[in-house]
């Protein structure tokens, strides 16, 4: 069952009695969300009871009920709480850097170093991704990813008031394309590590470090004046509306 099947079910109500103040989790709380992570992760929703994870919990299901109210709200708060850590690292990333180009590359690596520390709940997340119905997807997009996407987003944009991005580029491909190199290096690189060519799967830094050269400053060795944007019509420096791109 993914979370859309879910969601037709089940109406998402604001969790009770896990936060005590802003962002600050009660420490029962947090033990449950370890828990159901964990058996969420390992054995999927369906074959996860609020029994069992009462039982790893060391609490009553009375006590799990009194802060979650279904099994449903306990599984969105897991992804929900993953999430949040993505959220640090951008926090982090733009403490790390004067440009916008230098907090978006401390952003994927610390990005990447989160979803591989926290290897079992990033394949949930991932695996409710790829997974979800239309209606499922809404509800992530709203619930869990949207606070943290836009803020990515508003940071690219910044980058184009400064300067230091093309102003014609679409901030939120480019704040996709950061997470999805991360993903998919996640998801491929135990199959990766086998090809003869590749030689950064078990260096990560060093992947975040090329992949960070490669989004923000391009694959051309000599770009030119006169190259066309694949894009759409014009040139790269400037586009049939006369704005000018880069030098």
């Amino acid at each position: 069952v993914s979370l859309g099947e879910l969601m037709t079910k089940t109406q998402v109500t604001d969790i009770p009695d896990i936060v005590e103040e802003a962002g600050a989790v009660t420490p029962g709380g947090q033990v449950i969300l370890d828990v159901a992570a964990e058996l969420f992760s390992d054995k999927g929703y369906d074959a996860t009871s609020m029994r069992e994870v009462a039982c790893r919990a060391g609490m009553s299901k009375a006590n799990v009920f009194h802060h979650f109210g279904s099994k449903h709200e306990l599984y969105l708060e897991v992804i929900r709480e993953a999430c949040r850590d993505s959220s640090e690292a951008l926090r982090q990333g733009q403490n790390e850097g004067d440009t916008v180009t230098e907090q978006l590359s401390a952003f994927l690596r610390h990005h990447l170093e989160t979803l591989l520390r926290n290897e079992q709940v990033s394949r949930l997340v991932v695996r409710e991704v790829i997974n979800s119905s239309p209606e499922g997807g809404k509800e992530l997009a709203e619930q869990v990813f949207f606070e943290g996407f836009t803020e990515l987003v508003e940071i690219v944009r910044e980058g184009q008031v400064r300067g230091e991005f093309r102003p014609d580029m679409d901030p939120a491909l480019l704040a996709q394309l950061i997470i999805s190199t991360n993903v998919f290096f996640f998801q491929s690189r135990n199959v990766m590590r086998h090809f003869p060519l590749v030689d950064f799967t078990d260096d990560p830094e060093r992947f975040a470090r090329m992949a960070s050269d490669l989004l923000f400053y391009g694959c051309l060795q000599n770009p030119t004046d006169n190259q066309r944007s694949l894009s759409g019509t014009g040139t790269v420096q400037e586009k049939s509306n006369g704005m000018k791109v880069h030098d």
